[in-house]
């Protein structure tokens, strides 16, 4: 079933999927194709500094990614957009795209998402689940500890029923003294 041409979605695949901060119609699981959640962006202000950078959520190219469609009613469209870009756009190390994401009923419909820039200079590109853990474990930022950020994702991933092996896998190469998340 093609979607609604009227139809607005916006997708998911990180703190967007619990905290999106604008008004939505319809929440629903998703999958976006071609890409994957990934911690390769560099984080030097939130989660890390240029000195000690930590590392955050993109969404970048290979596999697929299960996250949550967002319809935006077309009253909201334009304040939702500019909302968006200030959010994900401030040091442009994603890219506003317009992709087709499955949503878990089986219709497909375009969603905006914002896609890693892997030319961009915060773009930390793909490691391991040991060498994301040791750059995360020692990183803090303005809005905290990097830990504390990949735990909270994980543990909200897991509360909408999303797993995600890999970050799972970070996750338990943490020091255990980072297992004790504060929710945002």
């Amino acid at each position: 079933m093609a979607a609604d041409m009227d139809e607005f979605w916006v997708f998911g695949y990180g703190s967007l999927m619990w905290n999106p901060g604008f008004p939505f119609e319809e929440k629903l699981t998703a999958r976006a194709f071609g890409y994957r959640r990934s911690l390769c962006v560099h984080s030097w202000v939130h989660r890390g500094t240029e000195r000690r950078p930590g590392l955050v959520l993109g969404l970048d190219y290979g596999g697929s990614c299960i996250g949550t469609a967002f319809r935006i009613a077309p009253a909201e469209r334009a304040g939702v957009i500019d909302y968006l870009r200030e959010r994900e756009l401030v040091t442009h190390v994603y890219k506003e795209r317009t992709m087709p994401v499955q949503l878990m009923n089986g219709r497909r419909v375009p969603a905006l998402a914002y896609v890693v820039d892997r030319t961009h200079p915060q773009y930390a590109g793909a490691r391991t689940a040991a060498e994301a853990a040791a750059v995360v474990a020692g990183a803090v930022g303005k809005s905290g500890p990097n830990s504390e950020y990949v735990l909270n994702t994980l543990a909200h991933l897991q509360e909408l029923g999303i797993r995600d092996h890999w970050l799972e896998e970070v996750a338990a190469e943490l020091p255990i003294g980072a297992a004790v998340s504060v929710r945002a």
